[in-house]
């Protein structure tokens, strides 16, 4: 049983190595900690396309922040 639960964590891994490949080829900027959260939400029923774009909207909010914060300082 065990054996089989490694093989299965394994599995795991090397697909989301693959995910992160793909993701870096494509230049998403998320890491693997924020690529497994999408991963899972999305395991979870979340619509993926509605995820990015929660993912943009919240860069652009993030991106204005710090140049309000740069002009201000």
């Amino acid at each position: 049983m065990a054996s089989g639960a490694n093989a299965n964590m394994t599995a795991v891994r090397e697909t989301m190595d693959v995910l992160l490949e793909i993701s870096r080829l494509l230049n998403t900027g998320l890491d693997m900690e924020s690529l497994s959260i999408c991963v899972r939400l999305c395991e979870q029923g979340i619509n993926p396309e509605a995820l990015s774009l929660v993912i943009k909207e919240l860069r652009k909010a993030s991106d204005s922040l710090k140049a309000s914060d740069n002009s201000t300082s």
